[in-house]
């Protein structure tokens, strides 16, 4: 008389699955990743029709409200060169994108330009197209 049951349960664990959500996970964080911009902060940009063909990668914002940021992080205006020399020195291209906001005094643009002469940055200021 055979009692044995003809199921056995199997005690491996399976890692395929698991493999299957890891790079489920990864594919969600690269397409969410490059749709987060990085000028999340906004800015009230004066109007232009010319463009640029070159991509700066070094962005700093001077806000409505005086703030300056560089790579979305908020520096001191008293310390902007430094920030800026620290920040260029580790990337090839000596390039800034200048977002200005149009209520910010000229001032305080000239003294952001100034800085850039002094030290052979190349400064794009960043409009927003003209209306038509």
């Amino acid at each position: 008389m055979n009692l044995r049951s003809r199921n056995k349960v199997n005690a491996a664990f399976s890692m395929s699955s698991m493999t299957d959500l890891v790079f489920l996970l990864l594919i969600f964080f690269i397409i969410v990743s490059t749709l987060v911009s990085p000028y999340a902060l906004p800015v009230d940009l004066p109007e232009s029709s010319n463009r640029t063909k070159d991509k700066q990668t070094t962005s700093l914002r001077i806000g409505a409200d005086l703030v300056h940021s560089i790579d979305n992080r908020v520096v001191s205006p008293d310390n902007l060169e430094a920030e800026l020399a620290q920040v260029l020195a580790t990337k090839s291209d000596e390039s800034i994108l200048l977002s200005v906001d149009q209520s910010v005094p000229t001032g305080t643009m000239v003294r952001v330009l100034d800085i850039a002469k002094r030290n052979k940055w190349k400064i794009v200021l960043k409009t927003r197209p003209a209306e038509r």
